[in-house]
């Protein structure tokens, strides 16, 4: 007996310093990810990205073994996981089908977000979310109330399956009209619809998009999966609670749909202004075709990627026009990266209310709080900083001109994945430069400075103002 109460104590005192060992850990743990969410976002997608690339570099994810290239697999597996689509090589022809399968992975995680999908885990774990998990989230989906994480994060899960569902099965009868066998068709629609919801871009048939431009159907699907992409969860989330009474929708969704309608009428609009008189591009094409191939373009040009026909022999006003476009990009939560384009709202109302000499920003009866437009100010400023250097960068590691090499590096940051040509031909650094870019658009400007940032600074006490000279 006193054998067997020794053993049983001892085996009491071994689980419970096992529980007190777990117990320190997860607290090590929550007080790294509370003390910043962001840091730990941008801590996840680098890890995230680092497997991908090292699966990339595997033998078997080489359609040709003696092609592998580090530099290769990094931006791939950077391009996949920030959903951007920018590729060094041809995915169909370097890659193999387990290349391909990883590639297609890390768009699905990327899309979905690291903390959102370690949220999503806890609650199906716990059967509950709670605060830790509710900050995560808030942190990944954009939510500013953590009482709508919970939900926020279902409809996020619900939304992308749904969604993908729906466009998988759209586009399976058009690649079997196409003569695909039948497992081929499922795998394409099954590739396509997670490329496009997730504005990643990457394609996996000859040619690219090109393959597609004489079939509206598929450009169609493709478009209007880009375009809810790019909304943001917290549009859907919206939407979907509130459908029936569009009135009861927040300044956010406003801002949103409105501002994501007019950009992409007017870049439709420019766009055929612009290429309807070049022959390399829309020149030679009837009016149905022009129209529509106009139309894609400028839905997907501010996240989607993809390229429907060669965008280097697009004219410059055009590049300038698509540089504009992918800088802005889609709604903040959303897969898509850019400044955002509330953040454009945001500004163009601050603007117009200065001209008009008011007080106060508004927009559909809403006031808008003074730190929203001075984040916008910072996230424009930073932005446009970002891509700068970024520029200059990459002339001083290539040979490339500064129309080509700026549109490059603004592709790369907005996570759009548009290409003339520069990164398939830069070096190992330009790579590098590129998936460095890729990363810092995809967590977002304001997460990037808030993971940096230790914590924020309160001034018990104010200076006197002073109005210098502006304009």
């Amino acid at each position: 007996m006193c054998g067997m109460e020794t053993r049983g104590g001892a085996g009491s005192s071994g689980g419970a310093d096992q529980a007190g060992g777990r117990r320190h850990l997860r607290d090590v743990v929550d007080s790294l990810v509370l003390s910043s969410p962001a840091r730990t976002a941008m801590i996840g997608f680098v890890l995230v990205a680092a497997c991908c690339a090292a699966l990339l570099s595997l033998p078997a994810a080489l359609a040709d073994t003696g092609a592998a290239s580090v530099a290769d697999a990094v931006l791939v597996a950077v391009s996949a996981v920030c959903v951007t689509g920018l590729s060094s090589v041809v995915t169909e022809q370097h890659w193999s089908a387990f290349g391909i399968s990883i590639i297609t992975v890390a768009i699905q995680v990327g899309g979905l977000g690291i903390l959102t999908a370690a949220s999503l885990l806890g609650m199906a774990m716990s059967k509950r979310l709670g605060v830790r998990q509710r900050l995560l989230a808030a942190q990944a989906t954009g939510a500013s109330q953590l009482g709508h994480v919970g939900s926020l994060l279902k409809v996020v899960l619900l939304t992308m399956i749904v969604a993908e569902v729906v466009v998988a099965t759209l586009l399976l009868p058009r690649f079997l009209l196409r003569g695909e066998e039948f497992w081929t068709a499922v795998w394409h629609s099954v590739f396509y619809s997670v490329s496009s919801f997730n504005n990643a871009g990457f394609t996996v048939h000859p040619g690219g998009m090109e393959a597609f431009a004489d079939d509206p159907w598929i450009m169609a699907v493709i478009g209007a999966a880009v375009f809810v992409g790019a909304l943001g969860f917290p549009v859907v989330f919206v939407m979907s609670v509130f459908w029936r009474t569009p009135r009861a929708w927040d300044l956010h969704t406003k801002l949103t749909l409105t501002t994501s309608a007019l950009l992409v009428a007017g870049g439709w609009l420019l766009l055929l202004l612009f290429e309807a008189g070049n022959p390399r591009t829309l020149g030679d094409k009837g009016w149905f075709a022009t129209a529509g191939e106009a139309l894609f373009l400028s839905v997907v040009s501010r996240s989607g990627g993809f390229a429907i026909m060669d965008i280097a022999d697009m004219s410059q006003t055009s590049h300038v026009l698509l540089d504009m476009l992918m800088f802005v990009g889609g709604g903040s939560g959303s897969t898509a990266g850019g400044i955002k384009v509330t953040t454009l709202a945001v500004l163009g109302l601050a603007a117009l209310a200065e001209a008009r000499g008011l007080t106060d920003t508004t927009a559909f009866r809403r006031r808008i709080a003074p730190s929203s437009i001075r984040l916008a100010v910072s996230v424009l400023l930073v932005g446009a900083t970002i891509v700068s250097v970024g520029t200059m960068v990459m002339l001083s590691v290539t040979d490339e001109p500064l129309d080509f090499v700026l549109f490059e590096v603004i592709s790369a940051f907005a996570t759009c994945g548009f290409s003339v040509g520069v990164t398939e031909r830069a070096p190992d650094e330009g790579l590098y430069v590129l998936s460095a870019l890729m990363l810092v658009g995809r967590l977002g400007t304001i997460t990037l400075a808030s993971a940096l940032s230790q914590r924020t600074q309160t001034r018990m006490y104010r200076y006197a103002e002073e109005r210098p000279i502006v304009g």
